[in-house]
């Protein structure tokens, strides 16, 4: 029941018409198109099982985030696409401030995804959680010398901090909540002190991080825990190397919590199988559904109560900060600013 749709760069306007078209207006029943930029294999077992549970067919389009978000800006009205799946809430945002997501009233996803994980005005819904965490050389660094993201940028770390580019939406999520915590003009004092203690060029994704502290490169890094949950649970013994060699830190655990992000998705505003679409996404926040994301992406559930995978436990506890994520989109535009005058490249 489920028809995948890969895509490296754009389709034409016409075909992405076409498969509107295909879609008989009296089969509405039957359908539900996703443009997803969450790679195939993380999202499609859950989506056959929904066309098992359902009949209901899901036609997948997948990409990148920005190029699906441009696509649909593109095809506006005629786009074939029910709902938008993506990463991050500042790229949520950006759909939202797109005009191309709208707002529903679903009593489901309103009880069961807590408010701060989806928008005020209900156009988009958290549906996995990952932690921007610190981890450590286990052999340079005592975790009893850390504390807090803010304490990154003391003097104490210079030259021993690898970190992705500004250009990254996940540090620009982790500086936009600094924002919405300490104001603009702390964070950006922040920022240029977390510059002047990096190791090197920041260069590569958060496994390159990880790789890096593991190498000696540096001490410390942030990366989101799904990153080490794969190295973790990877045959390969260079990945357990990478593993043995790292801790895991807790950061602001004395006051807000460690920064938190969601993978979410929303309705799009040309969406013709509206009814499917909320269907989807109830059952994307089932308990089911919630379990496999923790299980198998080693993701948070945004469900409270939710069981994680033995990989997640093994992390420990923490106290997650509970900012509405609608902030970091909000504050996405002030953080990039911010970390170009501060010279993070």
């Amino acid at each position: 029941m489920f028809q995948s749709l890969r895509s490296a760069g754009f389709l034409s306007t016409s075909l992405l018409i076409a498969l509107s078209i295909a879609t008989p207006v009296n089969a509405e029943s039957d359908f539900v198109n996703v443009y997803s930029a969450r790679k195939e294999a993380l999202i499609k077992p859950l989506l056959d099982k929904f066309s098992d549970q359902t009949g209901i067919t899901v036609n997948l389009i997948t990409g990148k985030a920005d190029a699906l978000l441009k696509r649909l800006q593109v095809e506006g009205s005629a786009s074939p696409a029910d709902i938008f799946l993506t990463v991050d809430a500042g790229r949520l945002q950006r759909a939202k401030d797109a005009n191309v997501l709208q707002p529903i009233q679903n009593s489901v996803l309103e009880q069961t995804i807590p408010a701060n994980l989806r928008d005020k005005d209900n156009q988009w819904f958290g549906l996995s959680q990952r932690a921007r965490t610190i981890f450590f050389a286990k052999d340079k660094v005592k975790p009893s010398e850390l504390s807090t993201y803010e304490d990154l940028a003391s003097d104490k770390w210079k030259g021993r901090l690898c970190i992705r580019s500004s250009d990254n939406i996940y540090n620009q999520s982790l500086v936009a909540s600094m924002i919405e915590a300490n104001g603009a003009q702390a964070t950006e004092t922040w920022a240029k002190g977390l510059v002047a203690n990096f190791a090197k060029p920041p260069a590569g994704g958060d496994t390159d991080q990880l790789r890096a502290a593991a190498a000696g490169v540096c001490d410390v890094t942030l990366a989101n825990t799904y990153y080490f949950g794969r190295l973790a649970n990877s045959q390969k013994a260079a990945d357990q190397a990478i593993v043995e060699k790292l801790g895991v830190f807790w950061p602001n655990q004395q006051d807000r919590g460690v920064h938190m992000n969601v993978s979410g998705a929303g309705v799009t505003k040309s969406a013709r199988n509206k009814d499917n679409a909320m269907k989807l996404l109830e059952f994307l926040v089932s308990h089911d559904s919630q379990e496999w994301y923790a299980q198998v992406n080693n993701e948070y559930p945004v469900v409270p109560g939710t069981g994680v995978s033995a990989t997640l436990t093994q992390f420990g506890d923490f106290k997650a900060d509970t900012v509405k994520l609608s902030k970091l989109g909000e504050n996405n535009r002030a953080a990039v600013e911010l970390m170009d005058r501060a010279g993070w490249k």
